[in-house]
């Protein structure tokens, strides 16, 4: 049983690190995709994907941790979930700003087209881009606060953990320094979902800035258009 059960990590501890692999690979891809918006929602889809598969293989060691005999065994399966769920939240974050960098790629491109090009029909078409593009963030926002709230249920749990260690570190005396690891890792996240939850704000005024900021271009490219002589 011994021997199934270390197998068993083994092919968990590999599987997370190929799905972090492939996610910072995704991540570097969508950082550097020129567009058009249909190749980024592609990458963005593939991206989620390899999140949820990574998020079950961490409850999975989660589960093995809680089903260990041994105080030590288990100290050390939480520590490297705690550390694989950290690293999962670092890739998040490069994840929300490789969108920011290909939003605003394609968003310039999108205006020195819009420049060269005079007639209405491309007009339209780029107005629908634009929209579509502030949806398309819109969607990463709320996708990122979905992650934030799950951050901060794992938070709770990690606690929770926190709380039985105390106990058990009467009789597991060389845990001790593992545990302020830990606590210091607890308040780290707590931080950063504070963080997170302050950034929305300033990225929907970022949005409604960009909006502005095209309407007007249109508008004036509209009125050197149809009114030259104003």
């Amino acid at each position: 049983m011994a021997f199934c059960a270390d197998v068993h990590v083994r092919i968990c501890g590999q599987e997370i690190i190929k799905y972090d692999l492939e996610i910072k690979a995704l991540v570097q891809d969508i950082r550097d995709c020129p567009g058009p918006q249909s190749t980024l929602m592609e990458l963005n889809s593939q991206v989620k994907e390899k999140f949820s598969r990574l998020r079950l293989r961490i409850q999975d060691l989660e589960q093995m941790a809680r089903e260990q005999d041994r105080e030590t065994d288990r100290l050390v399966f939480q520590a490297e979930a705690e550390s694989q769920r950290r690293q999962m939240l670092s890739n998040q974050t490069a994840w929300r700003k490789a969108n920011l960098a290909c939003l605003l790629a394609i968003d310039n491109m999108e205006k020195d087209e819009l420049l060269r090009a005079g007639d209405n029909q491309s007009t339209r078409q780029r107005k629908a881009t634009k929209e579509s593009l502030v949806e398309t963030s819109s969607n990463i926002t709320e996708s990122l606060m979905s992650i934030s709230r799950l951050m901060a249920e794992q938070v709770k749990q990690s606690e929770d953990t926190i709380s039985t260690l105390a106990t058990s570190s009467r009789t597991v005396q060389e845990t001790n320094e593992e545990f302020k690891n830990m606590t210091g890792t607890i308040h780290l996240g707590r931080k950063l979902i504070l963080k997170y939850n302050r950034r929305e704000l300033t990225d929907k005024l970022l949005i409604f800035l960009a909006v502005a900021l095209f309407l007007a271009t249109v508008l004036y490219i509209l009125k050197k258009r149809l009114f030259p002589f104003i």
